[in-house]
């Protein structure tokens, strides 16, 4: 029997908090990120790859124009957020991997 877990949406949507604001921060400030990336390879990348560093870096890098002292702290916590949500996503999906492929468990 199928349960009726009705969360799929609210995960959906944490999950990609990060890539949404990095969005909207992209469409409502382009000069923002125009001033802080000198190309648009990188933001793309970090939006698929590192998105809460990625957004970090935006906020850091505004007024001063570079990073230093207690800003390297806050990047570096970033890193470890965006890090932490991708292995939460393999952690929650080591399960679906079908058994005697590396990383899979025996089913009980």
């Amino acid at each position: 029997m199928r349960s009726n877990n009705s969360s799929g949406c609210l995960t959906a949507f944490v999950s990609s908090f990060s890539r949404i604001m990095l969005l909207f921060v992209w469409l409502a400030r382009p000069a923002m990120m125009n001033a802080t990336f000198s190309t648009f390879i990188i933001p793309c990348l970090g939006f698929l790859f590192l998105p809460f560093t990625t957004l970090m870096y935006v906020f850091l890098v505004q007024g001063i124009g570079t990073i230093q002292g207690l800003d390297w702290l806050w990047l570096f916590l970033a890193v470890i957020l965006d890090l932490a949500s991708i292995a939460g996503a393999g952690a929650a999906n080591r399960d679906r991997i079908p058994a005697g492929y590396p990383g899979s468990y025996p089913q009980q």
